[in-house]
């Protein structure tokens, strides 16, 4: 059965042939189970070769089971965790953050989905005073929640005030790859030289069938990471499903090349969005994501043919996104029937 392509997630799309290719070949015979196998090996390996030689890793399900665990790791109850009011963390995971790791989250305001030093800095107060939160982490996602893209000097600027105040930064890049080809810079540089500590890589959103993974930077903060990874329900017993996904990932450029592709069909879509007059961008496109207001009279006739999430109800503004399986032919016709109920 064939379905249209629909422009909600890249959660949506289907798994990259070469992934597939990877998952086949790893179902032969019997492998060690939770994470003892050759593929888990050769997938370490790959994550070496772009983060260093010194990073501790851990392949986990989901994308909110490596935040909340990464996060879990490097927090105690009584801290507060800092983030974009956008957050995936604080919007998105039902709560599962503050459950498991006990802490306050505090939010920052943004309009485009990025926080800057100045607005952390009144955050950072209270440091040994009893009865107040004590600020921990400062968490940041990379691409944010509305598309755009941190630079690297101000991924630095972020780190610099985190370790300056003694706090950890920590990274949700469930698309972290399509911000590197939106950068034109390699892994490393926008992750562990850049300062952050603890990253979340995402896998699913950019062809894989399943699978994310918890990168530490320090050794020394992942040290009991193996006994809270069993205990969140997040250690894979035929783990060599997951790393065999990754260590072709993370080969031939394939993570690359799946997020450049789809960041390059959301640059087409937007360049036709942008000649209808009763639409408008309401974010720059800076990857695969593309952020709209349209008339409220045409969402619903329009989600009754393309599946599409309205970002926000009250301004109207929804959110198209392409993957690396979308092709041109069906941005045109979403284009087209989008046309069609306009007046």
């Amino acid at each position: 059965m064939r379905t249209l392509k629909t422009f909600a997630s890249d959660n949506n799309s289907g798994t990259h042939p070469d992934i597939l290719r990877a998952i086949n070949l790893c179902n032969s015979g019997h492998a060690i189970g939770y994470g003892d196998d050759q593929y888990t090996e050769l997938a370490l390996k790959k994550f070496k070769e772009h983060f260093g030689e010194e990073i501790d890793l851990y392949f986990v399900y989901g994308g909110t089971g490596a935040n909340v665990l990464g996060l879990k790791a490097i927090t105690q109850s009584y801290n507060s965790i800092i983030c974009a009011e956008t957050a995936h963390i604080n919007v998105d995971e039902c709560g599962a953050p503050e459950k498991f790791t006990g802490c306050k989250i505090q939010t920052v305001p943004s309009e485009n989905g990025k926080i800057l030093p100045s607005q952390i800095d009144p955050l950072l107060h209270g440091f040994g005073f009893p009865h107040q939160s004590q600020p921990k982490v400062i968490s940041i996602t990379q691409p944010t929640e509305l598309g755009t893209v941190y630079s690297i000097e101000e991924i630095k600027d972020i780190a610099e005030l985190a370790h300056k105040h003694g706090l950890l930064l920590h990274m949700d890049g469930a698309r972290i790859s399509n911000a590197a080809a939106y950068l034109k810079a390699n892994l490393r540089d926008i992750t562990v030289n850049a300062g952050v500590d603890v990253l979340s890589f995402g896998g699913t959103k950019n062809g894989m069938m399943f699978g994310e993974a918890v990168v530490f930077f320090d050794k020394i903060l992942s040290i009991d990471f193996k006994y809270i990874r069993k205990q969140g329900m997040q250690l894979h017993s035929k783990m060599r499903f997951i790393s065999a996904q990754f260590e072709a990932m993370l080969s031939n450029n394939l993570w690359l090349r799946n997020a450049q592709r789809s960041n390059d069909l959301a640059q087409i879509l937007a360049k036709e969005i942008i000649k209808i007059p009763a639409i408008k961008l309401s974010q720059p496109v800076q990857i695969n994501a593309v952020f709209s207001i349209i008339p409220k009279e045409i969402i619903e006739p329009l989600q009754q043919e393309y599946f599409f999430y309205v970002w926000d109800e009250n301004k109207n503004e929804v959110r198209w996104m392409t993957s690396f399986d979308t092709e041109e032919k069906d941005i045109f016709k979403f284009v087209n029937t989008l046309k069609k109920y306009l007046p």
